[in-house]
């Protein structure tokens, strides 16, 4: 039948009816996806090839892989052998089908190239075969609710694509339409497979009916990508290059004054987003990758992250059409239409819930981002509707009024520095470093440990250094992830022009999160210091044989990622090799550590709210005492207030310990001594 009208008709009629289908839908949903509002200017071409590497690698699915869990190696042999497909498909079904390029398939490169697709073939049969057990038969829990109709047709299509390949080329050997002088060197899974057709007198229509289900079963993949999560494969490219290019905890800035000025003021809806975000929701492949690593869903509590994403979507898909109609007329969609996203696409109690670890983001193989989506919520709720709860509207209320978060405190921000000698800016300006202090370290009462320590730990180095005491106000990190924009940056310009009074170009800190935001947030308002995590600085201090340690019986030590220090920063090692430096040191991994590590549930404000159901420092310390750890070590004073709070809960005051890095410092170079 190939050369012939007929076939040529069925042939670019398959394909072009297939094309326009594709064409019409993704023209839809690139409408969809620009109902969003414009992102800062971004730099594609610097981000272009390392996306491109980081998909064709399949790193993105691979940096998930445990020997639990195949589920990435799975993804990837199947994502490599379409790669390969896509080329066979170009040049043997394209150019030698349908543009009847004679002689092509008798070359040795078509013979070469039949034999890499039968292991790309085999690579995407046993990638499918995998994904099937998985879903319909393990049923791991992020998985658990996804054996739907579109999972189902998508797998279908998935396997049929290599079974159908290798019954074409099987029939195409037996028919002996192969290179005969390569006859003897058969592909092996094809070869085999051929036997079963030997002396077939319609071996012919047999080759032709496979090569029309394999034709048919490319269409149907083209058909299905725009209408089914297989929008990933293309959205997820364009995530990927157009992806923020600031870290990941890093948060957007509002202009809250020109926001103000307008009639629907810190809206969130669906076309209030930004385009990048909606971008977001047709790149998510519902891996459930980021709910396994969920420490509120692994606590009962009612965010799902991948359910967010999800329903934000679905949400999409129904308002779209109707929106990008109006905005084609110049009308304005109604009330009825474009609902606030929280409280109704998404509730608050799942806003409420996230700790902002970031834990979702890190292991999503697509970019997607969930927190910044969470936070524009969380700002809609606090800034439009005065919405949250009491706990957080106290806290909001404390900064505003006292300059920092810890309502039922008495203390005083130098309280803590009694009797050490330590020296405002305002009495020396002179100073190595700045000790930004923050706080929690300074007004809570197990915290201000980690300032002692540390404070004892740089005069025993002979640095100089000073605070700014009653001058220091928080840093704003609560009032920005509890969602009130205007209160952080009000706190942020106020700090930022302290320190440029004094001329402050290095500051260390103990607390993760002020080093983030100061670090990472004040130069979004020109604050750009030199900001050091006191961990760093004192690995530093203990290479230069400033600090000296020694062994203090800790016993089993296991270490805590604090998510603003690892996650967010990739500080990792300047905890652990301080550790290490201890002389008789027995330090133990947990099994969800570093860029998968459990949050404490202390970030994203958490720390003044509410917590229902199990506490997320309870589920990590007991993943501490699972490993028979003596004692859990952090260097962050919401982990460790997080954790000692979990432990008392638990009754093991007498067996199980915590301990700011800091301290243990402290303990061992007073032994040193």
């Amino acid at each position: 039948m190939p050369g012939t009208v007929l076939y040529y008709v069925l042939f670019w009629g398959v394909f072009l009816i297939s094309l326009g289908i594709f064409m019409y839908r993704f023209r839809q949903l690139w409408q969809y996806t620009f109902l969003g509002q414009k992102v800062d200017k971004r730099s594609p071409f610097r981000q272009i090839w390392d996306t491109l590497a980081y998909i064709l690698s399949q790193l993105c699915q691979l940096k998930n892989f445990r020997l639990k869990d195949f589920a990435p190696l799975g993804h990837a042999l199947m994502v490599w052998g379409f790669f390969v497909s896509i080329l066979f498909y170009f040049f043997f079904i394209i150019l030698a089908g349908g543009l009847g390029l004679v002689g092509l398939e008798d070359t040795a490169f078509y013979f070469y190239f039949v034999w890499v697709m039968e292991f790309m073939a085999a690579f995407v049969f046993i990638g499918a075969l995998w994904a099937v057990i998985r879903r319909y038969i393990v049923r791991p829990d992020r998985l658990k609710g996804e054996q739907t109709w579109e999972a189902g047709i998508i797998l279908f299509s998935v396997l049929t694509h290599p079974i159908t390949h290798f019954f074409e080329i099987a029939t195409k050997i037996a028919a002996g339409h192969f290179p005969e002088e390569f006859g003897a060197i058969l592909p092996p899974i094809s070869g085999w497979i051929s036997n079963l057709f030997v002396g077939n007198t319609h071996i012919i229509g047999w080759n032709l009916g496979f090569s029309w289900a394999h034709w048919l079963t490319v269409v149907l993949v083209l058909i299905l990508i725009p209408y089914t999560r297989y929008t990933h494969i293309i959205a997820s490219i364009f995530n990927g290059i157009l992806r923020n290019p600031q870290r990941m905890g890093v948060l957007k800035t509002i202009d809250v004054e020109k926001e103000m000025e307008k009639e629907d003021p810190f809206a969130c809806k669906a076309d209030t987003l930004t385009w990048k975000q909606n971008l977001d929701l047709f790149s998510c492949v519902v891996c459930g990758n980021c709910q396994e690593l969920c420490p509120a869903y692994n606590t009962e509590k009612p965010l799902n992250p991948k359910k967010v994403i999800q329903d934000l979507k679905k949400h999409l898909l129904k308002v779209g059409p109707q929106m990008v109609a109006a905005k084609n007329k110049g009308e304005t969609v109604s009330e009825e239409v474009n609902i606030p996203l929280p409280g109704n696409v998404v509730t608050e109690d799942e806003i409420w819930a996230c700790s902002t670890c970031g834990a979702c983001d890190t292991v999503c193989p697509v970019w997607v981002d969930h927190v910044d989506k969470i936070v524009d919520m969380r700002r809609n709720l606090v800034l439009a509707q005065s919405v949250m709860p009491e706990t957080a509207k106290g806290a909001l209320e404390s900064i505003e009024k006292r300059g920092h978060p810890w309502r039922g405190t008495t203390k005083q921000r130098t309280d803590w520095a009694e009797g050490l000698d330590v020296k405002t800016m305002a009495e020396d300006a002179e100073v190595d470093i700045l000790f930004w202090v923050g706080c929690t370290s300074a007004l809570e009462d197990r915290s201000v440990k980690i300032s002692q320590a540390f404070a004892k730990l740089m005069k025993q180095a002979g640095i100089k250094f000073g605070i700014l005491g009653p001058e220091e106000s928080c840093c704003g990190d609560p009032a920005r992830r509890l969602g009130n924009e205007y209160l952080y940056q009000m706190m942020a310009q106020q700090n930022i022009e302290v320190m440029k009074g004094y001329n402050v170009k290095k500051i260390v800190t103990a607390c993760p999160h002020c080093f983030n935001t100061l670090k990472n947030e004040y130069p979004q308002f020109g604050g750009n210091f030199e900001v050091v995590h006191y961990t760093e600085y004192i690995n530093e201090l203990i290479a230069a044989g400033k600090i000296k340690c020694a062994a203090s019986g800790f016993g089993k030590v296991t270490y805590h990622d604090s998510c603003y220090l690892g996650r967010h920063n990739d500080i990792y090692q300047p905890p652990r090799q301080i550790l290490k430096s201890m002389p008789g040191m027995n330090l133990l991994e947990m099994e969800m550590n570093k860029k998968r590590g459990f949050c404490c549930g202390g970030g994203g404000g958490r720390m003044w709210l509410e917590e229902k159901g199990m506490r997320m420092g309870e589920s990590r310390v007991q993943q501490a005492m699972d490993i028979k750890a003596d004692m859990i070590t952090t260097a962050c004073p919401f982990c460790l207030q997080m954790f000692d709070d979990a432990i008392k809960a638990k009754q093991a005051e007498e067996t199980f310990k915590v301990k700011d890095i800091a301290q243990m410092v402290l303990e061992s170079s007073s032994n040193q001594k």
